[in-house]
């Protein structure tokens, strides 16, 4: 070793684990991502350790209170309606992000176009947009089941069409205000002056840095889809019994309420529980998305 090594020690090299960044993030990132990931393990491993299945009769006397072997006790068919429950986490969860991402996707498509291109093509979409965005969200999802026909009335694939017709205006809105902001910048301008495309700069320019923007909205709309959804079966216009979709589930027992409460408050639960959880990931995530300094600075 050479007198210029001796003394000489390396600065401690801060590796950053998961453990370090999990503890960095919001409480209420947390705690969301805790309850997605426990609703998400049931999703995918429910039906594996149900107790029966979903529509499997004779599971109990009709209207059983709650037991420690029926949690949620017994609907009036004599299914147990815990193990509906976590049949339905599964079409809730699924038919909730598939019909955001679909939203997502067409409203980013038409916002970064209408924010981009400008002029009388972002008056007349502008126009569309508001008009839609004028209808309250049951409504206009309303309308589009009865725009479907009866034939399509309960098809998974309308529900999803559904949630993105309803969110996508909003989130055009939102991907519009970015495109705006993103568009006077100077590597736009760039991208401009060397000939390219508007698709060429929307791709390339525009989305990249519109994208925490639409993954805020993503979360937020997923938050409020499984209302729509409950909403839609609880009206009798989602999915068709004897599916175990939560608010079809609500639905079916109301009447029932007073008898056996349980068969109400499980699927209640389960949707509140969800919503909650979407809802505190939404809120971390646009904290996280929204600092200028990096993890773990305050």
């Amino acid at each position: 070793m050479s007198d210029i090594d001796i003394g000489i020690t390396a600065p401690p090299q801060q590796k950053r684990n998961w453990l370090s960044l999990w503890q960095q993030m919001p409480l209420s990132f947390r705690i969301g991502s805790i309850i997605l990931l426990t609703h998400l393990a049931v999703a995918v491993t429910g039906p594996y350790w149900a107790p029966y299945g979903y529509s499997q009769m004779g599971a109990g006397a009709p209207l059983s209170g709650m037991s420690l072997a029926h949690p949620f006790g017994i609907d009036q068919l004599g299914r147990d309606v815990f193990s509906r429950v976590v049949h339905g986490s599964w079409i809730v969860i699924s038919l909730s992000l598939a019909g955001t991402l679909l939203g997502t996707v067409v409203g980013a498509i038409l916002g970064l176009l209408s924010g981009y291109v400008g002029g009388w093509v972002d008056e007349i979409m502008q126009r569309v947009l508001e008009a839609l965005i004028s209808i309250p969200f049951l409504v206009l999802a309303l309308i589009a089941i009865a725009a479907a026909g009866t034939e399509y009335s309960g098809n998974p694939f309308l529900i999803v069409m559904v949630v993105a017709l309803v969110y996508a205006p909003r989130i055009a809105r939102m991907a519009r205000a970015a495109a705006i902001d993103i568009a006077t910048r100077d590597y736009v301008t760039v991208a401009r002056l060397r000939g390219e495309k508007a698709w060429s700069v929307m791709r390339w320019e525009l989305l990249p840095n519109a994208t925490s923007v639409l993954l805020v909205e993503f979360a937020l709309r997923a938050g409020y889809a499984p209302v729509l959804i409950g909403s839609l079966g609880f009206l009798g216009f989602g999915l068709r019994p004897p599916t175990p979709e939560w608010g079809l589930m609500i639905s079916e027992n109301r009447a029932l309420i007073i008898v056996s409460p349980a068969t109400v408050l499980g699927p209640g639960l389960a949707l509140a529980s969800l919503v909650v959880g979407l809802n505190l990931f939404t809120e971390g995530l646009a904290r996280v998305l929204g600092r200028t300094v990096k993890l773990g600075t305050r």
